[in-house]
């Protein structure tokens, strides 16, 4: 079945590339706000492409398919009591009844590069991708990396399809290093302004204490601490502060951006700076994560004003929902940035026409 859908794939994209028209490329759709709008009405839907294909759980290899729900993943993982240490959002499409049935797909979650509150403490979608087999837009197939971490020598080209949006090439399967799911967790909350929650999180991030996650709203800071009972129960003891009891739904909510600071029309902006950056444009409503690393703005800022603000801290701001995507989605690339991932495209892709504009205009 797979290997049918993968054949009809690569005719349909050399079909394509001939007459240089456009696809879209399309998981369940969880992700389909994000980034600009691809040119082109013909879809290539993924959801057929689906099933694990191997999993070693004492290995902490997942090989799966694309098409493949994410939440399918991650029952398979939590009853070997292993996870995805990246923590994917799933963003659950408001149309169940689109093909997929609006689910979010590990392909999805690949092509979009994003990961939850973990990111910084654990690693990001990349750092967990051990090999991946796409089509490119000759509608050739092809394999990077392998099964196994010592089988990956040189550059590893499978993490370039890690945030590319697809535009490089389809994914069709991937294969990850796991972790196995902490034995204990709990979170704690701290009375702190945004500047000193930064620092002290910064701080506690240079010892040797087991955070998972970290995030500022409104005059608190919430800690994660996960691992061993013994290492969680001294971290609580050394860090002080107040349990929170609803911590573990906190984190799903942020990382589905369900608390209400996500909620309401206004354009919301991911800056993406040092961790150590002071408070920026503090005159919007803001929600801090990765212990700095990660402000999320509300409002409707002016685009150069913010992206200023970014890169004098040495970061990149990205309209990441609503807003007016004509200004471009993401940050501006400098030109020697700009001219290698022209340069991908060319390789990957030398028709354009894998989602050609869901990142840049190219």
């Amino acid at each position: 079945m797979a290997d049918a859908f993968i054949a009809e794939l690569c005719e349909r994209i050399r079909d394509c590339a001939a007459q240089r028209k456009p696809v879209r490329i399309r998981g369940g759709g969880s992700k389909d706000f994000y980034g600009g709008a691809p040119r082109g009405d013909d879809t290539i839907e993924m959801h057929a492409c689906s099933g694990i294909v191997a999993y070693e759980p004492k290995e902490l290899v997942l090989t799966v398919r694309a098409g493949t729900p994410l939440d399918e993943v991650e029952r398979a993982l939590a009853a070997e009591r292993q996870m995805l240490p990246f923590e994917p959002p799933h963003f659950a499409s408001p149309s169940p009844s689109a093909p997929g049935g609006g689910r979010a797909t590990i392909g999805g979650a690949v092509a979009s590069g994003l990961s939850g509150p973990r990111r910084p403490y654990a690693g990001a979608v990349r750092d967990f991708v051990l090999g991946a087999r796409i089509v490119n837009g000759k509608g050739e197939p092809l394999a990077f990396g392998g099964r196994v971490i010592k089988n990956v020598a040189g550059y590893d080209v499978s993490r370039l399809m890690a945030g590319a949006l697809g535009t490089l090439g389809v994914i069709t399967e991937v294969s990850f290093k796991v972790l196995p799911r902490p034995a204990a967790e709990t979170t704690l909350a701290f009375a702190l302004g945004e500047a000193a929650a930064t620092e002290q999180a910064n701080r506690w991030a240079g010892q040797p204490l087991p955070l998972s996650a970290a995030a500022w709203q409104d005059g608190t800071l919430r800690v994660r601490i996960s691992g061993a009972p013994a290492a969680v129960a001294a971290a609580r003891t050394k860090m002080g502060g107040e349990e929170d009891a609803s911590g573990a739904d906190y984190w799903m909510r942020l990382r589905e951006q369900r608390l209400d600071f996500f909620s309401g029309p206004a354009p919301l902006w991911r800056v993406s700076v040092p961790q150590t950056t002071p408070p920026m444009l503090s005159g919007h409503a803001q929600l801090v994560e990765w212990g700095g690393g990660v402000r999320w703005i509300r409002g409707d800022l002016d685009p150069i004003s913010i992206r200023t603000a970014a890169e004098r801290a040495g970061g990149h701001a990205t309209l990441f929902r609503g807003g007016n995507k004509s200004i471009g989605v993401f940050h501006p690339l400098a030109p020697a940035i700009l001219k290698i991932h022209r340069r991908l495209k060319a390789a990957f892709d030398p028709a354009g026409i894998l989602n050609p504009g869901r990142m840049y205009d190219f």
